[in-house]
């Protein structure tokens, strides 16, 4: 019979769209955001290979009868109330990796492991490549009998583009030269054996979020054509005139009394400092010293000078974001004509209605904007968390500069784990962080072994020896007395204060 090589129909009319057709957009997609780490060829093959298993004869029929084109008696109807979810058509892409990549050369061993893993997971969440009890489970995978993944009849039924296609890519010498240089970075930015590992591991991640990015998106603009329209891809208003709109905003705030000629001189330094290298920079600031529009001041012009893709600003609570939110929003706005829901994205669970737009839930899908406000829940989720919803928006962490405003919130047992993915995203994914807040938690005096970040006075954005004093709000005197207060002392006491 003839195969169906239909990857999607669209609800709405049943239009197919092809596996080819599919194949190839995911590839050119997942190439893209790949190539923010110098990836492109890696992240191509993954995307290009990802739904192979959709040449079966089983997923065909399968699709079919889902979306009524098969009706009950044909010979090739398939009940969707019990295949749904039990057609395995992302392990053949996994085996033709496997299977085709040269197991004499260790990169390309290396590089069939990563995109095995990353195919597999699709779906799911990155799987585990060893169980509990030592069981190697993606060589299971990868030994998966053929009357359970379709491989040879994929094969046999895909595309010929796609398989020439393929092929190039797996021969190609950019492949090794890609994984060579991402390990050889790795290898430079950390000594231990066992935080290479976890670092080999977060670029695993990267590679998977590309991945499931671009699937996503690829098949949301098949089945939804109008919300084509509301995406940015990657479009974004260049900085220079986000720049000239908050430069305007900063030079109309009052230069009185002493405490705002305070927060202008922290912001002046933050501008100064803007065009230092990228790395990791701390913005140690009073309560009331300014820290929002100081950092995004540094943020906008080190963004600029570096050709960064977006600022990432994340806050520890959700009662205080959606405030700092609307400060940069105004200081934008002002008087350009910018369309700001297109510029500040918010991303949390306490947004109010009148950003709940469903723009707003379309970008938040994979942070898809130029100045996005989010949680340290939700960069912790898309770090670390399970499944695909998070980690889709990994890669946008690359080439970016990512704010955390009161650091020192950051939950103890995650300590470790957010160190290590700074020092990544710094050395590997080429992005800027700034830790900013008044108590900076000592983050590079933890164990070395389980992973601390740099510090060198010459990161501070501003100088802070005379700020504390210049923000001062409270005034500590010792009434300590020997047997105590009693309560009505503490009455009368508290009456005259008032007074």
């Amino acid at each position: 019979a003839t195969v169906n090589k239909a990857a999607h129909y669209r609800s709405s009319d049943r239009y197919a769209q092809s596996i080819e057709e599919h194949l190839f957009g995911v590839s050119h997609l997942s190439g893209k955001y790949a190539k923010k780490i110098d990836a492109e060829t890696l992240g191509q093959l993954t995307g290009l290979l990802h739904d192979f298993g959709k040449y079966s004869e089983v997923f065909g029929s399968y699709i079919e009868s889902a979306v009524g084109l098969l009706q009950e008696g044909d010979s090739r109807y398939r009940d969707p109330s019990r295949w749904k979810g039990r057609v395995d058509h992302s392990t053949a892409g996994a085996q033709w990796v496997w299977r085709n990549l040269d197991d004499q050369d260790p990169v390309l061993c290396l590089a069939k492991e990563i995109l095995a893993i990353c195919i597999c997971s699709h779906h799911g969440g990155l799987v585990d490549g060893l169980a509990n009890d030592g069981e190697d489970t993606l060589m299971k995978r990868m030994v998966k009998a053929d009357e359970n993944t379709n491989f040879k009849e994929s094969c046999a039924n895909a595309d010929e583009i796609v398989l020439i296609k393929a092929a190039e890519f797996a021969c190609s010498t950019q492949l090794v030269k890609e994984l060579s240089g991402l390990i050889g970075v790795v290898n430079a930015g950390v000594k231990l054996p066992m935080l290479r590992i976890f670092w080999t591991g977060l670029l695993v991640r990267y590679l998977f979020s590309c991945l499931v990015d671009a699937d996503r998106t690829d098949t949301a603009n098949f089945e939804n054509p109008e919300d084509t329209e509301l995406r940015l891809l990657g479009k974004y208003t260049e900085w220079e005139p986000l720049i000239n709109c908050f430069e305007r905003h900063i030079s109309g705030l009052k230069a009185y009394p002493e405490i705002n000629r305070k927060r202008a001189e922290v912001s002046a330094h933050c501008l100064q400092r803007s065009l230092s290298d990228q790395g990791l920079f701390y913005l140690t600031v009073p309560t009331g010293g300014g820290k929002t529009l100081a950092s995004m001041r540094f943020a906008l012009h080190h963004a600029r000078k570096h050709s960064l893709d977006r600022i990432i600003y994340v806050v520890p609570y959700t009662s205080i974001i959606e405030q700092n939110a609307q400060e940069i929003r105004d200081a934008l706005k002002g008087k350009c004509s910018l369309d700001i829901d297109e510029i500040v994205l918010e991303h949390h669970s306490n947004l109010h209605e009148k950003h709940d737009t469903k723009r707003n839930r379309l970008l938040s899908e994979n942070w898809d904007a130029p100045i996005v406000f989010t949680t340290s829940v939700q960069l912790l989720e898309t770090l670390f968390g399970g499944g695909t919803r998070g980690a889709r928006r990994m890669h946008q962490l690359a080439r970016a500069i990512l704010i955390f405003d009161e650091v020192q919130t950051l939950p103890i047992n995650t300590i470790h784990l957010f160190n290590n993915a700074i020092n990544f995203l710094t050395k590997v994914c080429s992005s800027s962080v700034v830790f900013c807040t008044a108590t900076q938690p000592l983050l590079h005096d933890v164990d070395q072994n389980k992973g601390a970040v740099p510090y060198d006075e010459q990161r501070e954005l501003a100088p802070y020896s005379d700020l504390f004093k210049g923000f001062r709000r409270i005034e500590v005197v010792d009434e300590r007395k020997t047997g105590g207060w009693s309560f009505s002392e503490i009455g009368m006491e508290i009456e005259r204060q008032l007074e």
